[in-house]
């Protein structure tokens, strides 16, 4: 029944709907949703950007609030921002995996919630809907289900952050062979440079540019404010500057082009 319901609700879609994940946490998929908001817009594209599941809760004064930081800058990108549950609607104060907090919390990660957010996502009036997920591909829902799951059922296109630092190629080769086996459709992969000591970068980059049939989207070299800050009118913030203008744009180029 849930696969009838993701086919008859991706059918009636109104924008295009990109999933943004990850070969792990960290790996930058808020940097890169971010970037992504930036380009589109420069393409004169209307926006949207929404995180299904959070957990962990933004300090203020000390203080932790029913927000998260990740889903509270996909709220300030995109082009009207609407209610934060609207951007944000299952929230987990404790930053651990969401399931746990869930369990923590006696909240069982609710599906039908996930299934009516799509639905007002897919049909709001924006050319572009950016779903950025949490930690990396198969993120547990609960006992059974995970994130990839729901994602498959409703047959959302696919791009993958790849946390590019010892290890990646094998995480890298682990996410997209399981992403293929669910049957979504990969837009490509972003190389996000997240260890600015990493030995033979390049020929890392070149490795994955070889085993990946997959188009890369951009290569991002290190940027130590990758944890985007909600205050980012900072004229010095990596946000504000033509270069980082410039790729965004390449990117959000290269992305409508697949979708």
């Amino acid at each position: 029944m849930a696969k009838n319901l993701g086919q008859q609700m991706s059918q009636n879609m109104s924008c295009k709907t990109v999933f943004i994940t990850a070969t792990d946490t960290d790996a930058g998929k808020t940097y890169v949703s971010v970037m992504l908001l930036q380009g589109l817009k420069q393409l004169n594209q209307q926006v949207i950007a929404v995180k299904p599941i959070a957990a962990g809760g933004l300090e203020v004064s000390g203080h932790m609030a029913n927000e998260n930081s990740d889903a509270l800058l996909l709220q300030q990108h995109s082009s009207n921002a609407l209610p934060h549950s609207w951007h944000n609607p299952l929230f987990f104060q404790q930053p651990v995996a969401p399931h746990l907090a869930a369990a923590l919390s006696q909240q069982p990660i609710n599906e039908a919630v996930l299934n009516h957010s799509l639905q007002q996502w897919q049909q709001h009036p924006a050319d572009v809907c950016v779903i950025e997920g949490a930690g990396g591909w198969l993120l547990p829902l609960n006992n059974k289900r995970y994130l990839a799951d729901w994602v498959a059922e409703h047959k959302l296109a696919v791009i993958v952050v790849i946390g590019v630092k010892l290890g990646c190629l094998n995480h890298a080769m682990l996410t997209l062979r399981e992403i293929e086996r669910s049957g979504c459709k990969i837009v490509g992969w972003v190389a996000n440079c997240v260890d600015p000591h990493m030995l033979l970068l390049e020929q890392n980059i070149q490795d994955l540019q070889q085993r990946i049939s997959q188009p890369c989207l951009a290569v991002l070299p290190f940027q130590p404010c990758t944890q985007l800050s909600t205050k980012d009118s900072d004229p010095t913030h990596p946000t504000h500057n033509s270069a980082y203008a410039e790729q965004a744009k390449q990117l959000a180029t290269a992305v409508m082009a697949l979708l």
